[in-house]
């Protein structure tokens, strides 16, 4: 099969295809006919999405073993359409007939007990077996430049395909536009880099190093967004989901009305319904029926999008996410003191609850698109306390008139740990900041490993980095919303393998809540602190390197493991044994047998830094 046909095909037919489908297969008798979608998407399209399915749901298969499940499910769909019209199998939901290829093949034994269920139990057990983690397929290797030139010289035509089936395995939560979308990117870079391998001007290493990049950061930040929403939706559930989509839209398009903000907040939620649950065809139609919406309402929507509506299909999606909010209405008042001080607010909100809150998350985010949104679902939240509460009262305008303290006291103080720990990183620079933070974090969170400590607060190092230096309005939405991503990160991680009770209880509890419940955490006081073991603090002459981030990736290992040694640690111990460090290594790199040097004052400085902690 030609594949980078195929892809380009795709991309090319793709809104048509969007237009044919049903508004909704739950709207239709047939719902996900395989023969009605095999119909509207051809042979070459249907057989690629299929690819991309298989790999995501068996990540384990084989290149050859995908492909081979992509061709049965794409010829049974073909008799569906021809001579087995009338067949009782064409009619199963789509889903239902990709899970029956799975469960048909042999040497699947991770899959048996999922293949033993029934639907729709059977769908959940395969999605719940998705793993996104690194290291559960190994990472791809980058290949020496010559040799991929020689191999998209060789195998032009099925490299795409390859591409896909490598990339879909590793991100089974990935958007299989965004895949395609890739493909013709990592395409256009071989065909690129590898123009002339005979011109001795053309730098092929150079040429890689600056373009890989453009590849990899859409599959690696619309899989983590991705799996980050999937994440929400099924530990929280819709209305969650639908608040933070109702916020979010309401400050990228204040001009919108409350009609159309929450028509989009519908079908952005059915949409991630269906994504999440792996329904990857209907999935697409969603996705892209709703850009239909949005661009042909676009004068109503937003004046910022025109442009985005514009460019190719698979383009505008990322255009209008990146576009920046729309303009206030330049009537709209600053405040929204008619859900305080009406009189008939109780009423309503006993009428229709949901409804009243949605108009006020409405009204209140699309006036303070300098606040995150996680920020605006906890004003949110407070708003509906306040009212279960006053509404019990005689006299309810007396009980809500303190809402507004409240609130002020809330916006400072998360105005000023975002402050604060800005300050901090401009004073300190990444290492160091990045060295309180696993400070934190590890009395937090002793049980994670030192290379996930080392990890997330990596990830909110570069936060820092990316959002510190941004104004003040645009701080906390930056800060928040990116940290809101590892955050999520880390309660995916425990949901896998717990962590401790104190975590579980954050990330479980309330997700506009779980950034303020994590900062809180204090040293977890259930953990058993290592043991002092020979191998628990090595010293050897590779300290000596010159290549400072791998020394200082040595000392982090080392400092998280003297925080798990000594968990209550004070700021003055760990100076003191810092400084003895130091100087060891100091005078160890100076010696000429440098690991002897190592070998004898290791030991003692362990022992002098033992009684230090004892004292």
């Amino acid at each position: 099969m030609n594949w980078r046909t195929v892809i380009y095909i795709i991309l090319l037919v793709s809104f048509t295809i969007v237009r044919a489908l049903p508004r909704s297969y739950r709207d239709t008798e047939e719902k996900n006919s395989i023969s009605q979608r095999f119909s509207q998407l051809q042979e070459n399209n249907f057989k690629a999405i299929a690819m991309i399915m298989f790999a995501q749901y068996v990540q384990g298969n084989t290149f050859g073993q995908v492909v081979k499940m992509a061709e049965a499910v794409t010829d049974f769909a073909k008799r569906c359409t021809d001579v087995d019209r009338d067949n009782p199998n064409c009619q199963q939901p789509l889903d239902r007939i990709f899970l029956n290829t799975i469960c048909q093949e042999d040497n699947l034994p991770r899959f048996t007990d999922c293949c033993a269920k029934k639907d729709p139990e059977r769908n959940d057990c395969f999605l719940s077996l998705k793993n996104s983690s690194r290291g559960f397929i190994s990472p791809f290797e980058r290949p020496n430049a010559e040799a991929a030139c020689k191999n998209y010289s060789e195998h032009r035509h099925s490299l795409p395909g390859y591409f896909i089936y490598e990339v879909s395995r590793r991100h089974p939560f990935l958007y299989a536009p965004t895949i395609l979308s890739v493909a013709i990117q990592y395409d256009e870079m071989m065909k690129d880099c590898c123009r002339s391998t005979e011109d001795s001007t053309h730098n092929l290493d150079e040429c890689f190093r600056r373009q890989a990049p453009k590849v990899v950061k859409p599959i690696r930040e619309d899989g983590l967004r991705q799996e980050h929403t999937c994440g929400i939706l099924k530990k929280f559930g819709e209305r969650t989901i639908k608040a933070l989509k109702l916020v979010q839209i309401s400050q990228k398009f204040p001009k919108a009305d409350f009609f159309t903000v929450t028509k989009l907040v519908s079908d952005i939620a059915n949409m991630h319904k269906d994504c999440c649950r792996g329904d990857m065809l209907e999935c697409m139609r969603d996705r892209e029926e709703i850009l239909h919406y949005v661009c042909t309402n676009h004068d109503v929507i937003s004046s910022k999008i025109k442009k985005c509506c514009e460019k190719p299909l698979l383009q505008r999606s990322e255009c209008i996410i990146n576009t920046e909010n729309d303009d206030k209405p330049a009537n709209l008042s600053p405040q929204v003191r008619e859900f305080i001080e009406d009189k008939g607010i109780c009423e309503r909100f006993a009428q229709e609850k949901d409804t009243h809150l949605a108009r006020f998350l409405y009204e209140y985010s699309r006036r303070h698109p300098e606040f995150s949104a996680q920020m605006l679902l906890r004003i949110g939240k407070g708003y509906e306390d306040l009212l279960n509460e006053c509404c019990k009262t005689g006299s309810p305008e007396n009980c809500c008139s303190r809402g507004e303290e409240e609130l002020k006291k809330h916006i400072y103080e998360t105005e000023s740990v975002m402050k604060t720990s800005c300050d901090i990183y401009k004073e300190k620079g990444d290492y160091y900041f990045q060295n309180e933070l696993l400070l934190s974090f590890t009395k937090k969170m002793p049980q994670l490993t030192s290379a996930e400590l080392i990890k997330f607060t990596k990830q909110m190092t570069t936060i820092g980095s990316k959002c510190c230096q941004l104004s003040q309005d645009k701080l906390l939405p930056c800060a928040e919303e990116n940290l809101d991503l590892v955050l999520g990160e880390i309660c995916r991680r425990h949901l896998a393998n717990p962590i401790n009770p104190a975590v579980c209880h954050c990330c479980s509890s309330s997700y506009a809540l779980r950034r303020p419940c994590m900062g809180k955490l204090e040293i977890d006081e259930n953990y058993v602190p290592l043991s002092l073991t020979p191998d628990l603090f090595t010293f050897h002459e590779d300290l000596c390197t010159t290549e400072e981030e791998k020394l200082q990736h040595k000392k982090q290992e080392m400092l998280i493991n003297l925080i798990k040694y000594k968990p209550q640690i004070t700021q003055e111990q760990l100076t003191s044994i810092t400084v003895a460090f130091t100087a060891m290594r100091e005078q160890c790199c100076k010696e000429e047998n440098r690991e002897a040097c190592f070998v004898k004052e290791g030991p003692e400085l362990i022992k002098r830094s033992e009684k230090l902690l004892s004292a």
